[in-house]
């Protein structure tokens, strides 16, 4: 039967491709529905097994430290490397990878999986681990309340045979429950860095942790600049990150502490020694070189996203642009852009995409300035990276942040 379907699903990515549809997801549907259990006879049989990392933000960049952690040790990390955090999208993903005669010649799966889909995928597929990032309030459309998105993660939890990572900082992924659960937190002097959903909404603007923390297993202890440090087992280790944002330094944190269960022989200053040189995700803070100047494109989704960008990346030196949509990959609601502050942003210079006008009158509001509304993407794109000689930054919701890379991405990558 997988012969069969290895065969059909080559065959429709193949076509696909021919008719200019791309190939992402047919594939992975069409043998979603002639072979349910393709996926689990095919992941099953990993030596390593099957780890899921899912949570609202952070995902593809976790899932891409992680997986260059265990390919230096050695290890053939299978990933979903489009960021198609769907099932079907893994699906299309392997039937990319394996032979025609069923091999696939991998160690490990590293899968990035939303909160819905991760728990449709555990019901699937077994799963040796999980690492679960943060709960915000992120496309309240798709997912319903917070605490209901929570309760998903639950359930992945549920699935898990080995080990579960938790967001010790994060009072609604702490809670979660686990056959065996480890943390990864953050020092005291770091906790008001990163902001809860409960702290954004003024429910509680020191709602930070309130109890006797649970005991974390890599805790990110200092941040200056792109210089971290984790205290892992009482001892200390220095990273300067080529990484940049406050938020990658966390979600490394979480990152090592996986590997280390994942390969417990392993020593941390293996890990740490790799953790400098890995590079942003696909348009996670990528930068361009774009008529002789640097632009940077990061995506921002939610109100914790977009406070540690701008925590991380408000440079008055810096143009910069922001680029709203609202279609169903966004997210229809965007009134999360009220609960932003964006007060120690300077000025700036184009607001665009569908919702440009919204984002212009939330700036105002906080007394930013902004010289140009256009809600056509393309034009802004070229106005603004040819505005001048000054280095620039582009924050985008998730199909601005695509149109824009695309338009951008025939430049030179950096």
């Amino acid at each position: 039967m997988e012969r069969l379907s290895i065969v059909l699903g080559k065959g429709v990515r193949a076509l696909a491709k021919i008719r200019g549809t791309g190939g992402s997801a047919l594939p992975g549907l069409v043998i979603e529905k002639t072979n349910p259990d393709f996926l689990r006879h095919i992941l099953s049989k990993l030596p390593y097994g099957v780890i899921v990392i899912s949570g609202t933000n952070g995902k593809t960049t976790t899932t891409k430290i992680v997986s260059e952690l265990l390919t230096k040790q050695g290890l053939k990390v299978f990933t979903n490397k489009t960021g198609s955090n769907f099932v079907r999208g893994v699906i299309s993903e392997v039937l990319e990878d394996i032979s025609i005669t069923g091999k696939f010649d991998y160690d490990i799966a590293v899968l990035e999986l939303d909160e819905a889909h991760a728990v449709k995928f555990c019901e699937k597929v077994p799963i040796n681990y999980a690492l679960i990032l943060n709960v915000q309030r992120d496309q309240l459309d798709r997912f319903g309340e917070i605490d209901h998105t929570a309760d998903l993660l639950q359930k992945v939890a549920n699935n898990v045979s080995k080990c579960a990572i938790l967001n010790r900082e994060d009072p609604r992924v702490s809670k979660i429950q686990a056959k065996n659960r480890k943390f990864f937190g953050l020092s005291e002097k770091l906790l008001k860095t990163f902001p809860s959903d409960d702290s954004l909404l003024d429910k509680d603007k020191e709602a930070i942790r309130k109890s006797k923390p649970q005991k974390a297993e890599v805790i990110l202890s200092k941040l200056k600049g792109q210089v971290a440090e984790y205290e892992i087992g009482g001892q200390k280790f220095s990273c300067d990150l080529t990484l940049k944002g406050v938020y990658n330094a966390f979600n490394a944190a979480g990152a090592l502490a996986l590997c280390m269960e994942v390969l417990p022989d392993v020593p941390a200053s293996e890990f740490i020694k790799y953790l400098d040189c890995i590079e942003s995700a696909f348009g996670r803070g990528e930068i361009f070189k774009v008529n002789g100047v640097d632009v940077e494109l990061l995506l921002v989704k939610n109100p914790a996203a977009f406070q540690l960008s701008l925590a991380s990346f408000t440079d008055p030196n810096y143009d910069y642009m922001i680029a709203i949509n609202d279609k169903t990959a966004d997210g229809h609601d965007v009134s999360w852009l009220w609960n932003v502050d964006f007060s120690k942003l300077p000025h700036v210079s184009y607001t665009t995409g569908i919702r440009a006008s919204d984002m212009a009158l939330r700036l105002k509001y906080d007394g930013i300035s902004v010289d140009f509304i256009r809600e056509d993407i393309a034009s802004a794109t070229s106005d603004f990276t040819t505005s001048s000689k000054k280095p620039k930054r582009i924050f985008a919701t998730y199909t601005a942040m695509l149109e824009i890379r695309k338009l951008i991405s025939g430049k030179s990558l950096i």
